[in-house]
């Protein structure tokens, strides 16, 4: 399956792709009451990119420029835009390590809203 390939509402969603970006992880709290760490980061294949939010120890097992698969992910909207999630029941693996470069800082704008869906 292709980045190009994504479309909201997809599921069972199989890819391998490059990690682009990662933001510093953040703290939330869910609509459950959870206080949970979140981080965005980007994929990139041949065919284009898609946002991913990594929780728990995805975010620190998961860098920039590593090659990783996802199995079992889903494909939610936010703003209009795909993007994709592990939930629950999916996992996001390191198939390749990338050259470690630092995580990118994402620009902190009081107008920009993070999802925060917590995982199924």
């Amino acid at each position: 399956m292709n980045i190009s390939d994504l479309k909201a509402g997809a599921s069972n969603v199989e890819i391998e792709a490059v990690v682009m970006e990662k933001s510093e992880p953040r703290e939330v709290i869910t609509k459950y009451g959870k206080r949970l760490n979140v981080a965005n980061a980007t994929l990139k294949d041949d065919t284009g990119t898609i946002p991913i939010s990594l929780w728990g120890n995805d975010i620190y097992n998961i860098n920039v420029g590593d090659k990783v698969k996802v199995t079992n992910g889903y494909v939610n909207e936010f703003r209009g835009a795909p993007q994709l999630s592990t939930g629950k029941y999916g996992k996001i693996e390191v198939i390749e390590k990338g050259s470690g470069a630092p995580a990118k800082k994402e620009a902190e704008s009081e107008d920009e809203e993070e999802s925060f869906e917590e995982p199924e």
